[in-house]
């Protein structure tokens, strides 16, 4: 009897509750949407988190931390590498408290913070890459200006000038994807990505791109 009574009350209250409920779970999809969403922060570069964290040993030596731009000091630390500095970091050494005392820092923080501190002290290390967000495309003006004018500019090695047509348009005439292929893998005197190892292939092809269309633009110029 007490059943068929509850069961009775739950079919006349169940439109009741689908009102209320189906609202509910729409405004709290609402709500967690964009936390799913949200796009994970931009990692800082080693000098952004030198300068917050760091610093505060690093700049003066304070407790015995190798001070920046002591040569010496970091010289007998960069024998041990990147990643055995990494790993000093993380776990934390002497006074150091593990990942510098800031849980908040992500690995590839701290290994540009360790690479932008070696760097000032005579070090000629790479800053790490992002390992959550690929960094921006460089555009072709840039590359040029950066590094393909070295040889572009005056036709060094017989590179093709920027802009001479006449040097440009037979090399281009089996198609550009030959000429990024080319690029890609090096020829004559030009090392493998024009000797700038980090490009990728789209930034080559944006280059090549530039230095043709500085042709035309120069005629337009009157």
């Amino acid at each position: 009897m007490i059943g068929r009574v509850h069961e009775s009350m739950r079919d006349a209250l169940r439109p009741a509750l689908s009102r209320v409920t189906i609202p509910v779970i729409a405004a709290l999809a609402l709500c967690v949407a964009p936390l799913c969403m949200a796009a994970p922060p931009a990692e800082r570069s080693g000098k952004e988190v030198v300068e917050a964290v760091c610093a505060t040993c690093h700049a003066t030596g304070a407790h015995g931390a190798p001070k920046i731009g002591d040569k010496e000091a970091w010289a007998k630390l960069t024998s041990q590498g990147l990643g055995g500095l990494t790993k000093n970091v993380l776990t934390g050494i002497r006074q150091m408290p593990p990942h510098g005392g800031n849980f908040l820092l992500t690995d590839t923080e701290i290994q540009r913070a360790i690479t932008y501190m070696v760097n000032e002290s005579g070090g000629h290390w790479t800053e790490p890459i992002s390992t959550t967000a690929p960094p921006p495309q460089r555009t072709g003006e840039e590359i040029v200006k950066a590094q393909c004018s070295k040889c572009h500019k005056d036709g060094v090695g017989g590179a093709p000038k920027i802009g001479d047509l006449d040097a440009w348009i037979p090399r281009l005439k089996p198609g550009l994807d030959v000429v990024v292929r080319s690029a890609i893998n090096g020829h004559g005197g030009m090392p493998a990505r024009g000797g700038m190892a980090n490009l990728t292939d789209a930034e080559l092809r944006s280059a090549i791109v530039y230095m043709f269309s500085q042709g035309h633009t120069a005629k337009k110029t009157p």
